[in-house]
Order: structure tokens, then C-alpha cells, then sequence
């Protein structure tokens, strides 16, 4: 009987030393306990983990340029040029006449014309825009994959300021010639039309240039990589290309009213000339 009692109390005060357990496993799972400052809480991804779907195509485009970058070259100059002249006719279109020229007579005898265009599309414009930007994509690529290989000091700012001074100085100049020439030889213009357009664009061109194209080369070549260069370069040279299509509309403008001011009042003929005919026809 002792044995029966002592088994019994000690089988009693081991379940007693086991009823806190599950009391403090409940607790534990209550729903409805308040969050201290010790719980786990949600960690937000770095920032750069949002900007993936606009990285998704750059990092395709530079893919498309190790792999094929003649074919990336000219596929991205059509586009910007494409572009770049869409904007250039919306803000200076191609002038159509609609209506014949009207002359007016005032009191000093001076005429006047007055003429109405409509506004439009030019599909030909276009067309030598696209033109002019697929046969220099391939040179301008090389150009400037030689101009990185090149000048390349122990001091860095030297190479850097050599490479915008060289493409600035030489490629510049002679690209704006071949771009205005090119233009003017593409509407039918003869060889005297086609170098006083270059002489009427390519200086204003080239000052203009000087203002915005270092800061770009210098940033391109110090911060940009090498396969990435022609993209960034690309959206800036949409508004340069805007800018070109308008001066080189303008100055073919300005020839046009020339010639048809010299149509209307053809210029006199120099005094020798009227001498030598009073003599002939006084024999």
C-alpha cells in the first residue's frame, strides 16, 4: 500500500510539472497578442530592384550591340534621324504654295507678294533624312571606337580634353558639311547652290555645336560604357538633329526667295555692259 501511495503522488507531481508547458505553447499562439518591437517585420528590396523593367531594354540593346553592332548602328541612326525630323517639321514644316502669287501696287510702287502654305508631312524630307543618317552610321561608329582607343594619357583629364579638342575640330566640322551638302545636292541644287549652303550653315552649325556637344562627349567617355555610348548619345542627338533639319530648311528658304526675287527683278546689267551694247547699236 505504501508503494501504491508514493507511485501515485509521484505520478502526480510529474503531471504537475508538465501543466505549465501547454498553458505557455497557448499563449504563445494567441493571434491577438500586439506586435513588440523585437518581431521580424517585412525588409523592403533595394531600390534599383523597381527600376528593373526599365533597365530590361538597355540591357537588350547592349546585348543587340556586342553581338551585331553594324546592325545596331544603323538601325538606331534611322530611328533618331526618323525622329529627329518628324520634330524638325512640326516646328518648321516644308512650305506648299497653295494659291498663285498676288502682287500688290502701293503708293512708293513697291510690290508685294503674299503667298499661303499649307502644313504637312514631307515624305521626301524624310526620306533624305533617312538617307543621309544610314550612310554615315557606320563611319561615325568607327570614328568614335577609334576616338576611344586613342589618347589615352596617364592623366586622365588630358585624355579626356584631347578627345573632346580631336572630335570637336575634326569630326564636327566635317560632318555638318557632309550633312548640309548632302541635303542640298539630294533636292537637285548645282554644285554653286550646294557650297553656299555649306557656307551659310556650317559656321552658325558649328558655334552652336560648341555649346552643348563637348559637355556630351565628356560625359559619355568618363561615366557612359562603351556599348551604351550611341544610345545616350542618340537622345541627345534627336534634338540636334531637329536643330540641323530646321537651319538647313531655312537657309534653302532663303535661297528659294532669292531666286524667285531675281525672277521678278532680274538684276542690271553692270555699266560695261551697257556701254558696249549703246556702241553696237549706234554702228
Amino acid at each position: 500500500m505504501r508503494r501504491t501511495t508514493s507511485a501515485c503522488a509521484r505520478i502526480l507531481f510529474e503531471r504537475s510539472k508538465c501543466l505549465p508547458r501547454p498553458q505557455t505553447r497557448f499563449k504563445s499562439t494567441n493571434t491577438n497578442a500586439t506586435p513588440t518591437e523585437s518581431s521580424p517585420k517585412t525588409i523592403p528590396g533595394p531600390s534599383w530592384v523597381w527600376l528593373e523593367p526599365i533597365a530590361t531594354p538597355f540591357r537588350a540593346y547592349g546585348r543587340a550591340q556586342q553581338r551585331r553592332p553594324y546592325v545596331t548602328q544603323l538601325l538606331s541612326s534611322l530611328a533618331i534621324y526618323f525622329c529627329g525630323d518628324l520634330s524638325a517639321q512640326r516646328i518648321s514644316p516644308s512650305p506648299t504654295t497653295s494659291d498663285t502669287t498676288k502682287t500688290v501696287t502701293g503708293q512708293d510702287n513697291e510690290e508685294g507678294e503674299e503667298q499661303t502654305s499649307e502644313r504637312k508631312w514631307d515624305p521626301a524630307r524624310t526620306g533624305r533624312a533617312l538617307l543621309i543618317g544610314g550612310i554615315s552610321s557606320i563611319p561615325s561608329y568607327r570614328w568614335f571606337l577609334w576616338l576611344g582607343n586613342s589618347f589615352n594619357y596617364s592623366s586622365k583629364l588630358l585624355s579626356l580634353s584631347t578627345k573632346v579638342f580631336v572630335n570637336q575640330v575634326a569630326f564636327t566640322p566635317i560632318f555638318n558639311c557632309y550633312f548640309f551638302a548632302m541635303q542640298s545636292a539630294l533636292t537637285g541644287a548645282t554644285p554653286a547652290e550646294i557650297v553656299r549652303r555649306v557656307q551659310d550653315t556650317v559656321p552658325v552649325s558649328w558655334v552652336n555645336s560648341c555649346k552643348i556637344w563637348p559637355a556630351v562627349t565628356a560625359f559619355s567617355f568618363t561615366f557612359v560604357p562603351f556599348q551604351y555610348r550611341s544610345i545616350f548619345a542618340g537622345v541627345i542627338a534627336v534634338g540636334w538633329q531637329t536643330y540641323l533639319s530646321i537651319l538647313n530648311q531655312r537657309a534653302a528658304a532663303k535661297e528659294e526667295s532669292e531666286h524667285e526675287r531675281e525672277a521678278i527683278h532680274p538684276p542690271s546689267p553692270a555699266p560695261a555692259t551697257q556701254e558696249a551694247e549703246k556702241q553696237r547699236a549706234l554702228v
